[in-house]
């Protein structure tokens, strides 16, 4: 049995010309190539001028080739570049690539070499113009994180919309969207019943009876994470209703398939609020690993992957076996300050499974 967890920094606050790297994700292309992309931002705000980062490893994880930008604010317009998604296409072997400018343009590129090249940005903001009439929002953002494809080959992207008159991220509602052409086009789904207040960033799971789950971001009194099922992945979508098991400190998780028995699920897990307080926004720290047995239903295995501050997270199954978790690492600037470090986790399943210490963060 493994009985450690390697971390390594692939993404250092301070290097390059950027205060930090922030809103990781991850994706293993149908090639077996590790794929680790980010906001790389000027300043710490989510507004802040930045660009989005590509790194590959060919390894398994161990070497990683130096940072590509795919997508510079320079060439965009003021703000941000932000919400960077992937997709694995297993029928045709692509690598699909969407992303935001400013919270309200989105973007798709495409890659048929194993993420090493793409093709130019297609504007699919379109897209989105559809829930207009149901949602009159004025904030757009995908993900973040990784997008699915279904059995059936649809792609599918989870997507949060403000409608906020000042463009600040609440009140939202949760989507997807989808491609059933392998990204020639896109189409906006239905919106998920909005039961419980403010539901955002998302993650999405094909259970194996071939229903769809949401995982959803939320301000909801009941500081925990939102669940939402639909028989297509695009709606309707069933009432959300809170996982009991799953803290919510209103933060991005991630869920991921590991194996036909096995789902994995990773947020930092802190307490909420003592009783009788109001709801507070959780301190992001404590990232933890639970993994499912039922298809997401229940949690009975949970591991502690780092106990310091942590934040967003994005998980992922390599070729290889090992379970691999690209998340925000401490905190640089003092203990208000940016994100420290983007890090790379990585173990096997068997470790996550069993009783050895957790691992330490690198220095």
């Amino acid at each position: 049995m493994a009985s450690s967890i390697q971390i390594q920094d692939l993404f250092r606050a301070g290097e390059g010309p950027y205060y930090h790297y922030r809103i990781p994700g991850l994706v293993v292309t149908p090639g077996g190539r590790l794929l680790a992309y980010c906001e790389a931002r000027s300043e710490s705000s989510d507004w802040a001028p930045s660009d989005i980062l590509l790194r590959g490893s060919d390894d398994g994880g161990d070497t990683w080739d130096e940072p590509q930008a795919l997508a510079s604010h320079a060439d965009y317009g003021p703000s941000c570049m932000n919400n960077p998604v992937a997709i694995a296409d297993q029928v045709t072997g692509a690598v699909h690539f969407l992303y935001c400018h400013d919270y309200g343009r989105a973007y798709y590129r495409r890659s048929n070499d194993d993420g090493r090249t793409f093709t130019e940005p297609v504007e699919i903001t379109t897209t989105f113009a559809d829930f207009s009439p149901r949602y009159a929002w004025t904030v757009l953002a995908i993900g973040p994180g990784h997008g699915i494809q279904l059995d059936c080959g649809r792609l599918l992207a989870p997507v949060w919309l403000s409608a906020s008159p000042t463009r600040s991220h609440d009140p939202s509602r949760t989507a997807v969207i989808f491609s059933d052409d392998h990204g020639a086009t896109w189409h906006a789904g239905e919106l998920v019943p909005n039961t419980i207040p403010s539901c955002s960033e998302t993650v999405a799971l094909q259970r194996t009876d071939g229903t769809v789950l949401l995982n959803l971001r939320n301000d909801g009194d009941g500081c925990r994470r939102a669940v939402t099922v639909s028989a297509t992945g695009a709606g309707p979508w069933s009432t959300p209703r809170y996982d009991e098991a799953l803290w919510e400190p209103r933060c991005f998780a991630s869920l991921c398939r590991y194996d036909a028995r096995r789902v994995l699920f990773v947020n930092p897990a802190t307490l909420p609020p003592a009783e009788g307080r109001p709801r507070q926004g959780g301190e992001r720290r404590n990232l933890t690993l639970r993994v499912s047995y039922d298809e997401a239903r229940t949690w009975p295995v949970t591991r502690v992957l780092d106990a310091g501050p942590a934040g967003y997270a994005d998980l992922a199954a390599s070729p290889d076996g090992q379970v691999i978790c690209l998340y925000e690492r401490g905190r640089h600037d003092g203990p208000r300050g940016g994100v420290a470090a983007l890090s790379l986790a990585r173990f096997e399943i068997d470790w996550a499974e069993g009783q050895d210490e957790p691992g330490q963060s690198p220095s």
